[in-house]
Parts: C-alpha cells; structure tokens; sequence
C-alpha cells in the first residue's frame, strides 16, 4: 500500500451535547449547592449537593479536557485524559478487542486496548460508547485498519 492509499487518522471524543449537558448540570448541581448553604439547610443536605456539583463538575471538565479522548494514526494511539494525553506507538499496543457485556439486561460493547509501556508494565485501557460517541464495536476495525 502506498502512502496514498494508507487510511488517515482518526479521533473519538464524547458527544458535544453531552459535554454541554454536563456543563449543565455542574452550573445547576452548583446553584443548587450554593441556595442550600444561604439557607442554611442541613448538613446532610449540604454535603450531598456539594458532592453532586463537585462530581458533576469533574464529569464535565473530564468531557471538555480529554478531547479527543482517542486518536489513532500511523504512529500509534493516543489517549486523552484529564491532565494529559498519553501517546502508544503501535509496537507497544499488544491486543485490541470489543468486550459485549450485559447490564442492566441490555447488552453493551466496550473497546478494550492492552497497552505495554517501555518498562515493561501493562495498562488496560477501556473505552466506552460515552467515551467514542460511537459504537466500540465500529471503532474497533477502524483501528485495526490503522495497525501497521
């Protein structure tokens, strides 16, 4: 195959409704917090929305931050993640599958990579529809086809 006809990279993120959707409800989660602390509300109360603003908040910068959450080239993989993004050439990529799980009595897929670092150590790293915006189980050969 010739440098023309090699396929292009190719990125996943979550879906951008979604990042806003969270944005959302950290800003409401939030405002929620802060009227139950004016009002002096119960402690139990208090704790509560403060937990839920703070997770609704990490969620949303999680969403914002990590783009594209994976991106695939020639080269390798790279991950996005909260702080930073971590690059794995391909060589270091050892086993790329689709896990299909069922929860809740619906069947989900999920992409899993097997990652090897220079050292030696392993890392799984687990993708999942929130994750892509799309179906692991088509993000999968769009991989492979990366693969050198």
């Amino acid at each position: 195959m010739s440098d023309h006809d090699a396929p292009a990279a190719a990125e996943w993120s979550p879906a951008p409704g979604l990042v806003v959707l969270a944005w959302l409800v950290a800003v409401g989660a939030a405002a929620w917090c802060v009227a139950l602390w004016v009002s002096d509300a119960d402690p139990a109360g208090r704790l509560l929305a403060g937990v839920a603003a703070v997770g609704a908040t990490t969620a949303a910068l999680f969403g914002t931050r990590a783009r594209p959450r994976l991106r695939a080239d020639p080269d390798g993989l790279t991950v996005g993640g909260l702080l930073r993004s971590r690059h794995h050439p391909w060589p270091f990529v050892a086993q790329i599958r689709v896990l299909r799980v069922r929860r809740l009595g619906r069947e989900t897929s999920l992409l899993e990579v097997d990652t090897v670092t220079a050292d030696g150590s392993e890392r799984l790293l687990v993708f999942g529809r929130l994750d892509l915006a799309a179906d692991p189980e088509d993000v999968a050969p769009r991989l492979h086809a990366l693969r050198p």
